[in-house]
């Protein structure tokens, strides 16, 4: 059977060979999209994982880089507390079955660039007590989560969004240990998860909690009733715990943050996958209330995707653009606003972390970029900010998740292949 597999894995791969894409992908508000392309299997190529050794993110001129925990096991989100103390959730989540044998194909490629660390299903807190950068106290503080992800802080109550629940401890300054189980506020979609993490944001009052909760799916091969209450981002009362529907047609959205003067949620999503190497792009955007962004019927606005059955021309019909590409599959999971103790030239805008393409053979991704705001909206190309994960040798030193703007000036970035979290901060 494996010597099977083996065969159709090299058959299937050689099939999808073709289109490279383009090198340089387009990015902002219009990018040209080009026809879309089919095969058996989209083009794969994972870089080989390797230890970091000596060596660290490249950041610009000007800035540092640190690791100030490793040894995580499998670190996704950050949040900075109002002490200067930083949570850590780590798991891995999941469990959708292969659906065809390009399924199986496909995800035993995919493994090949992750880690091999079992998930912690906890928060993990560290703490620089005396300000030198150094985080000298790694605890856990909460366990037997279930591949928490998403966090939020406000008026003494902490929400971890695991892959089946939005759950809340009780906090109060300076803790290192939740004193009890958290309680529940909703239940979360969780039959199947294809796509498991659900990201998190809270409104500045602290009244609702905004979940982002993926599709089930690339494009509804598993019918429709399984995607109920997926690919949107839902609005849930911090004290009933009551939902709705904020905004649909989001295949993937996998990171929430609100800008900080205006109020406005936005989200990176990533988009549908066989389509080519440079469709469909992976986009930021704010997050309208009752928009529908076009999930599975047609994609950055009215391109219809011809493989979904039935079609609603309805539903094209309504369908919004992005605000911005971040280009195709560079498979974006973490966002934060930057606010002025970042320095210029990173002082307005949004970090977004990239984990990195699988299914282009020239491979995108695998960095933080800064995509510059000019008065509340996307102004510019993006800069790389920390590079470096994947190395010009083609091997795979890292990969970043969430990222986190510490109010003291300094990014905190999530690194799931190296189990790693770093700082980056402006150099004296």
């Amino acid at each position: 059977m494996k010597l099977a597999l083996s065969a159709l894995s090299m058959a299937l791969l050689l099939s999808a060979c073709g289109a490279d894409g383009e090198p340089t992908q387009a990015h902002g508000p219009d990018p040209k999209l080009p026809a879309p392309q089919r095969g058996l299997l989209p083009s794969m190529k994972i870089a080989q994982p390797a230890a970091w050794g000596e060596q660290k993110p490249t950041v610009p001129a000007g800035y540092s880089i640190s690791a100030i925990a490793t040894d995580l096991k499998i670190p996704r989100q950050a949040l900075v507390l109002p002490n200067g103390d930083i949570l850590v959730a780590e798991g891995r989540g999941g469990s959708a079955a292969k659906l065809k044998p390009k399924d199986v194909i496909a995800s035993q490629i995919k493994a090949k660039g992750n880690t091999q660390v079992t998930g912690g299903n906890r928060l993990t807190l560290l703490r620089d007590a005396d300000g030198d950068g150094r985080y000298e106290l790694q605890t856990v503080f909460a366990d037997s989560l279930n591949a928490p992800y998403g966090l939020a802080y406000a008026d003494g109550k902490l929400y971890v969004a695991n892959q089946d629940a939005l759950v809340r401890f009780d906090y109060r300054d300076g803790q290192t240990k939740a004193d009890a189980p958290p309680t529940k506020v909703s239940d979360l979609p969780a039959a199947i998860n294809h796509h498991w993490t659900k990201s998190l944001a809270i409104s500045p009052d602290g009244r609702y909690l905004y979940v982002g909760i993926g599709s089930n799916s690339n494009i509804t091969e598993r019918g429709m009733e399984v995607e109920v209450d997926r690919a949107m981002v839902w609005q849930i009362d911090a004290v009933t715990g009551a939902h709705r529907p904020y905004a649909t047609g989001l295949r993937n959205p996998t990171a929430l943050a609100i800008q900080p003067d205006s109020g406005q949620l936005w989200a990176v999503v990533n988009e549908r996958d066989e389509l080519g190497p440079d469709l469909v792009p992976d986009y930021l955007t704010s997050v309208k209330q009752g928009a529908f962004y076009g999930w599975p019927y047609s994609y950055w606005g009215q391109n219809v995707d011809e493989r979904v059955r039935p079609q609603d021309p309805q539903k094209v019909q309504a369908a919004i653009k992005p605000d911005y590409s971040l280009g195709s599959h560079v498979a974006a999971l973490g966002l934060d606003f930057s606010s002025a103790a970042m320095g210029e030239p990173f002082a307005e805008g949004a970090f977004v972390g990239e984990h990195g393409s699988w299914n282009r053979p020239d491979p995108v991704g695998y960095k933080v970029v800064f995509v510059p705001f000019r008065a509340g909206k996307p102004a510019g190309e993006p800069v790389d900010f920390a590079s470096g994960f994947r190395g010009e040798d083609g091997k795979t030193r890292g990969r970043p998740v969430g990222v986190t703007v510490d109010p003291k000036g300094a990014l905190i970035i999530a690194d799931d292949l190296a189990n790693t979290l770093w700082r980056v901060t402006r150099t004296p």
